[in-house]
């Protein structure tokens, strides 16, 4: 399976893709859970299903309409700004760009909507990498997970037209 980091789109969830989001976390996760003593085959599943939300889920499709992912961005809960989270790529396609098209794209959003975003990645994910390219920096962490923000990038400022 291909996917060049600008061969692919975004489409709104539907309720239909919770189990195919549900499996493709399972699968990404299972690594970084075992190695964390964490992995459980049911309650991996269950919080997608618990959490998915048609209204924030976009389904992370090739350019030939082929499943490669899913990503959540949704008002956080608690805190001010967006928070990114059930952001899976199918592993055939991990290491290719397509990540992080899919994050530049989303942030941009975020800094146009002057948001932080804020997401929760496992101790050493390989995904950490990837959010700190993008600017995320540690909030806080624990033995098992950590939380990350990225403030809005400085929206450029337009200096006024001069005299002539």
């Amino acid at each position: 399976m291909t996917a060049p980091a600008n061969d692919w789109s975004l489409r709104p969830g539907r309720a239909e893709d919770v189990e195919l989001v549900a499996e493709l976390r399972a699968e990404v996760m299972r690594p970084d859970l075992e190695r964390l003593g964490r992995y459980d085959e049911q309650r991996v599943r269950r919080r997608v299903r618990d959490g998915f939300s048609t209204a924030y889920t976009r389904i992370i499709e090739t350019a030939a309409g082929a499943f490669a992912g899913c990503v959540t961005l949704r008002p956080h809960e608690t805190a001010e700004g967006l928070c990114l989270e059930h952001f899976y790529l199918a592993p055939a396609l991990q290491g290719r760009g397509l990540g992080g098209a899919v994050l530049r794209s989303l942030l941009e959003r975020a800094d146009a909507e002057s948001a932080p975003v804020r997401l929760q990645v496992l101790q050493g994910s390989a995904a950490r990498r990837l959010y700190e390219r993008a600017g995320f920096t540690v909030e806080s962490e624990d033995a098992v997970d950590v939380w990350m923000v990225r403030e809005p990038a400085p929206r450029a400022v337009t200096p006024p037209d001069q005299p002539s």
